[in-house]
């Protein structure tokens, strides 16, 4: 039996629902890539009855050479810099709207911890979002749990793309 929902389940929720609401009105899709949140935007895409309609799928990529296998990341971008990059973050999102078909790529990465990854602190987390020639990059400086920083870094990617598909909207 499942317990009440969190106030991070509702907030993700909400945004889930307006973003299938824009996305379904426009006729589009999305489809996600995820490192550090390993599945849980996809999870809280998909939570919405109906998401079929506007969701393709998602990749979780948490081994950095699946990044260059599955998304088209390069290899020698990762590594030098590493997975927790904000260029590596954009060439997710592309990769996931290229390979899966979709309208809008959605992706994180970044490192939820305790230790630190690619040289950068817990809470370091890049998330994107790519359209038909146009990818914005957020870099984002979380704190709390590990637990907490991927529930935060899921809200943040969320969010990201809502903004992105109202400004479609207007």
């Amino acid at each position: 039996m499942a317990g009440p929902v969190s106030s991070a389940g509702r907030a993700a929720r909400d945004l889930s629902r307006q973003i299938h609401g824009l996305l379904q009105a426009a006729g589009r899709t999305v489809a996600v890539a995820e490192s550090l949140t390993g599945g849980l935007v996809a999870a809280a895409l998909t939570d919405i009855p109906g998401a079929s309609a506007s969701f393709r799928g998602g990749v979780v990529t948490y081994a950095t050479e699946l990044k260059a296998e599955l998304l088209g990341v390069d290899a020698r971008m990762l590594a030098r810099h590493g997975a927790v990059y904000p260029p590596v973050a954009a060439a997710m999102a592309e990769g996931a709207r290229t390979r899966l078909g979709a309208d809008f790529g959605l992706a994180t990465t970044g490192v939820a911890g305790p230790d630190p990854s690619d040289g950068q602190p817990p809470g370091t987390v890049h998330i994107a979002v790519s359209a038909d020639g146009d990818t914005v990059v957020r870099t984002i400086a979380l704190t709390g749990t590990r637990g907490q920083i991927r529930r935060q870094t899921v809200e943040n990617a969320l969010g990201l793309l809502l903004g992105r598909l109202r400004e479609d909207t207007r």
